[in-house]
């Protein structure tokens, strides 16, 4: 047992438990998440073999995972540190039993300078790329600016970046109390500034947080890019702020001169991807995402992609991405709100309803988790349960408008002509190039029997960048218009665009090895 030790070595391995961070020389490894989890549960048995049951205990606990789910894992490690099962260095197969370090663990006899460090530059591992899907991996990595080790503020700024790298609520509130307490320490470390956005900004879009701290974060990273104007990581934490407020277009902006100054940054790239995705603009989207040199850095890229490939049509390879992520990322909340959405759309809805009951079962509730529970409450017929369930995401995220719309409809009793027509007249002054406003617009046109601008709406939501034929044709919520004049050639309008991006990704060259079996079959829903 390991003790109150916390750097090591293993072989060549230099290895620090307080920042869960890996080495070989001066290259940090990519091991973060449920890697590093893994890693270091082996850490903590020393040389002893750690069985099946003690691994899904101690790292996916209170998620249930089988043997197949750890070797996959174990496989995602070794590859992470360079390892080859076939002749392994640092992790060996105990055949039936379970998995055992290969060397003794030795105590570092000197704390590891963090690499880059002598040049002064800054280089944040940070904990969100777009309010949706690209948390990066692993814990967040400093190199400090000229304020930062000499600064009295340096040891809360690391453990503050440990604690927001890990990617859960708790620990981010913890680094939201660090990152204030180093400022208290320094009043003008652009670290500690840097830092608390991007926990804010996490705070706001992933863990329930109000909108106002996403706003703070946004004031944080406007008063970093003052005193540095061409900081790279402060205009990606900014455009992350935009991002959760739901700003696209200056979202992008500044996501775009981030990358312009550090065209390295893959986890700005993997956002921008993003929202590129919300544009519609799937096929482009897919490849900025299979081109990252590092995907193994970027913490919801996996389950991007799976969406992408979803949306594009390509439902098979889909649905294996999303299983698979289900499975291995029990504590990311879109890989769990993924796989139970494309199983309802598939028309699983037994499994869908199985692997939703798992996700909520998880840990912190989503909106989005709450409102897919409500829509299969409705396929079942159960209004008053779905009301429930409409009206427990409206209380997580009381800002949020689409909560609050759905929340409204399925009340009992049901909403009045006037708070229709208020929320109409609110859903069309927030306007701001997403989708999800004209999904909403159609939504409360559908409750004033206005079908054709209930269709209306949601050719502007097409125009917005919504490709989902699939969920429209799966959704209770949109039943009503099944018989409406202009249903058909609404579908028909996304089928063909869908289809044309989905001839480009078959005929592209950059289409790599693990793609290679996609067909162009139909889309989702249309079998």
């Amino acid at each position: 047992m390991l003790g109150g030790m916390n750097t090591l070595r293993l072989l060549d391995l230099h290895i620090d438990r307080a920042r869960q961070q890996v080495r070989r020389g001066d290259a940090i490894l990519p091991v973060g998440g449920l890697s590093w989890r893994l890693l270091d549960c082996l850490l903590e048995h020393g040389s002893e073999v750690v069985d099946f049951d003690t691994l899904a205990q101690q790292v996916w606990a209170p998620a249930v995972v089988g043997e197949d789910a750890i070797s996959q894992r174990v496989k995602l490690l070794r590859q992470a540190l360079g390892d080859d099962s076939r002749r392994p260095r640092y992790v060996r197969s105990v055949r039936g039993r379970g998995y055992q370090l290969c060397a003794p663990l030795q105590p570092e006899d000197d704390e590891p300078v963090a690499p880059g460090a002598p040049a002064r530059r800054t280089r944040w591992g940070w904990l969100a790329g777009a309010a949706a899907l690209t948390l990066a991996a692993g814990a967040a990595v400093v190199a400090w600016p000229e304020d930062g080790p000499r600064s009295p503020a340096a040891p809360l700024l690391q453990r503050a970046a440990h604690y927001a790298g890990i990617g859960q609520a708790s620990n981010n509130q913890r680094a939201i109390v660090l990152y204030r307490q180093a400022l208290q320490v320094d009043p003008e470390s652009l670290p500690a500034r840097r830092g608390l956005a991007r926990a804010l900004a996490a705070q706001s879009c992933l863990f329930n947080g109000a909108r106002s701290d996403a706003e703070e974060a946004l004031a944080l990273a406007g008063q970093v890019l003052r005193a540095t104007p061409d900081d790279a990581a402060a205009f990606a934490v900014r455009g992350y702020a935009y991002d959760c407020l739901g700003a696209m277009a200056p979202a992008i902006a500044d996501y775009e001169q981030a990358l312009q100054r550090d065209p390295d940054d893959e986890r700005t790239r993997a956002s921008l991807a993003y929202l590129h995705q919300e544009q519609g603009h799937l096929a482009q989207a897919l490849q900025a995402n299979l081109g990252l040199r590092a995907p193994e850095r970027i913490r919801f890229l996996d389950v991007q992609v799976a969406r992408e490939l979803e949306l594009l049509g390509f439902t098979d390879a889909a649905a294996r991405r999303h299983a698979r992520n289900f499975q291995l990322y029990p504590d990311n909340v879109f890989a769990n709100i993924a796989w139970p959405r494309i199983l309802l759309a598939m028309g699983e809805q037994d499994k869908a309803q199985a692997a939703l009951d798992l996700a909520l079962a998880r840990g912190t509730p989503h909106p989005a988790l709450l409102q897919l529970q409500g829509e299969m409450y409705l396929a079942k017929g159960d209004r008053v349960a779905a009301a429930q369930a409409f009206e427990h995401s409206r209380q997580l995220r009381p800002q949020q408008s689409m909560a609050q719309t759905l929340a409204g409809l399925h009340a009992d009793p049901g909403p009045t002509a006037a708070w229709i027509a208020a929320r109409l007249a609110t859903q069309q002054e927030q306007a701001d190039g997403w989708s999800d406003g004209a999904l909403e617009g159609a939504l409360l046109h559908q409750a004033q029997g206005d079908a054709g601008a209930a269709v209306a709406d949601l050719h502007r939501a097409v125009d917005a960048g919504f490709r989902d034929a699939a969920w429209l044709r799966a959704t209770p919520l949109f039943a009503p218009l099944h018989g409406a004049t202009g249903w058909p050639a609404l579908l028909a309008r996304i089928d063909a665009d869908v289809a044309a991006q989905r001839a480009q990704v078959l005929a592209a060259a950059w289409r790599p090895n693990d793609l290679a079996g996609l067909s162009a079959a139909p889309a989702a829903g249309t079998r």
